[in-house]
Parts: C-alpha cells; sequence; structure tokens
C-alpha cells in the first residue's frame, strides 16, 4: 500500500480563493481592507524570503500590505515604539514581526508588545490562553494549518488517537491542544511525546494520526507508525544541496519508508509548509473582521 499525498500546496491555492472572496466582500460591503505590516529587522536571508512571500501572497488577495525594514542595529525600544504606532494605525488588523530578531532585542518583550487583537500570528499570551479554553480568534499559523489539512483531506479527528511529537509552543503544544478541543476538526484523545519520553515507538504506533515536528532528519521511521496511519510531517531540514544548487530538504519522518505502511501523509516541501503562510492571511481577515464588527465564515 503506498500512502495517499496530502498535497498542501492545492489545499493552500483553495483557501486563498476562499479569502479572496472574503477580502472583496469587506471591501465591497463593509469597506474595510485587510491591513497586514510585516516587520524585518536586518538582513538574514531566510527571513527576507519568508517576508518577501508573505507580502507577495497578501498582495494577491488584495489587502494593505505594508513591509516594514528596519536596520540590525534598531534598539529593542525604537522596535517597541515602531509596535506601538502599528497597534494604533486603523488600517493595519494584522502585525508581524518577523523572528529570529538580533541578540540584543528580547523576543518575549516584542510579541508582549503587539495588541492582541493584530496578533494574527497567535502568539500572543492572551491569545495562547483563549485557546486552551476553546475560545481563539486566531491560532498559530502552522498547527492551524494541520488542521486545515486534516479537514479538508476528510480525516476523521473525533476519538482519534493523536500522537504529536515535539512539545515547542510554535506547533507541538498548541497543535495538540487545538485537537482536544470538543470542536469540529477536533475532539481527538491527543498524546505528546518529546526528548524526555520513554520508549517513544510504543506511542507512535498507537497513533490514528500522527504529527511529528521534532526538528530532526527522519527521526520517525516505519517501524515506528501504525498501518493506514495519516502522518503529518512538519520538519524541514537541510540536508545538503542539489546538482542546481538548490537546497536539498526532507522532514521529520522517512518518507520514502513511511508513505509504503501509512494511509496517508505529507511530503516535505509541499505538505505543511504552505499552509502557513495561508493561515496567517487567514487570520488577518479574521482580525479585519473583527474589527469591522463582521463574522469570518
Amino acid at each position: 500500500m503506498t500512502a495517499k499525498l496530502i498535497n498542501g500546496n492545492e489545499i493552500a491555492r483553495q483557501i486563498r480563493e476562499e479569502l479572496k472572496q472574503e477580502t472583496a466582500h469587506l471591501k465591497s460591503g463593509h469597506n474595510v481592507v485587510p491591513g497586514l505590516v510585516t516587520i524585518l529587522v536586518g538582513q538574514n536571508p531566510a527571513s527576507i524570503s519568508y517576508v518577501t512571500a508573505k507580502q507577495k501572497i497578501s498582495k494577491e488577495l488584495g489587502f494593505y500590505s505594508v513591509q516594514d525594514n528596519q536596520p540590525e542595529n534598531i534598539s529593542e525600544g525604537e522596535l517597541l515604539a515602531l509596535i506601538e504606532k502599528y497597534n494604533k494605525d486603523p488600517q493595519i488588523h494584522g502585525i508581524l514581526v518577523q523572528l529570529p530578531l538580533p541578540k540584543h532585542i528580547h523576543e518575549t518583550n516584542v510579541l508582549l508588545a503587539i495588541d492582541p487583537r493584530k496578533d494574527v500570528d497567535g502568539f500572543h499570551p492572551i491569545n495562547v490562553g483563549k485557546l486552551m479554553i476553546g475560545e481563539a480568534d486566531y491560532l498559530p499559523c502552522t498547527p492551524a494549518g494541520i488542521q486545515q489539512l486534516l479537514i479538508r483531506t476528510g480525516v476523521e479527528t473525533s476519538g482519534a488517537e493523536v500522537v504529536v511529537v515535539g512539545r515547542s509552543n510554535i506547533v507541538g503544544k498548541p497543535i495538540a491542544n487545538i485537537l482536544l478541543q470538543k470542536q469540529k476538526g477536533a475532539n481527538a484523545t491527543v498524546t505528546i511525546c518529546h526528548t524526555g519520553s520513554k520508549n517513544m515507538e510504543f506511542h507512535t504506533k498507537r497513533a490514528d494520526i500522527l504529527i511529528v515536528a521534532a526538528g530532526k532528519p527522519k527521526a520517525i521511521t516505519a517501524d515506528m507508525v501504525k498501518e493506514g496511519a495519516v502522518v503529518i510531517d512538519v520538519g524541514v531540514n537541510r540536508i545538503g544541496v542539489t546538482p542546481e544548487g538548490k537546497a536539498k530538504l526532507c522532514g521529520d519522518v522517512d518518507f520514502e519508508n513511511v508513505k509504503e505502511k501509512a494511509g496517508a501523509i505529507t511530503p516535505v516541501p509541499g505538505g505543511v509548509g504552505p499552509m502557513t503562510i495561508t493561515m496567517l492571511m487567514m487570520n488577518t481577515v479574521k482580525a479585519a473582521g473583527i474589527a469591522a464588527g463582521v463574522k469570518h465564515t
């Protein structure tokens, strides 16, 4: 049996078409244009690539889009003042500060400075707390993308055994909390595994849905996966260079072997990755709707 491929590129395109229609509706029906600012500090090549992609998609969707580039030596106080400026700007509904930041700036202080109503990354403690109690306005983007992949490929989560490998604040903890909520696309029994877990294989082999965000290339092998399981690989690891000079990528799952045992699996690249930016756009549309008193559909 070869696993069904879960195509994140295609699902992301579908969602962006829906968001484009919602954006047009907000403009025509409510005179609101979703506004997103991405703040980039320094010249990190990967960060430049990420914010360029975010800006490109936001413009395609019809957003009011601002790219604010700041020098590497900007002080923490100056950056916080810049964030406060956008907190007060009624044209801006979403604020994203691209991480990582230079070492002299405390990331926690920056995340706390963003108005929770404009925190479209979903990292502010207020939004994390609202997620915990099942009343989130914005879900963190990568976990939200994982949930959408499951929903839109018809994977039944209610009552399913879900095992999450990894406990980061960005993926592991939030996806576990999302999937245990008593809601559509959730209501699962969730186990989290991490570096302190004993006999990880015991847990992963019980999983109907296995979500892997371990940060280690090919950490999950075929003998750790239940026959027919749905495998979501969040990892992106650079393991070399192609003959064309491009980065050679692999996930945290041994894809070639696991796909012969799983029922469905995400590729790397082209699985979870495209969903993350799309969920950022969804959160921005939600934020614009909330500001205008319009419920997101």
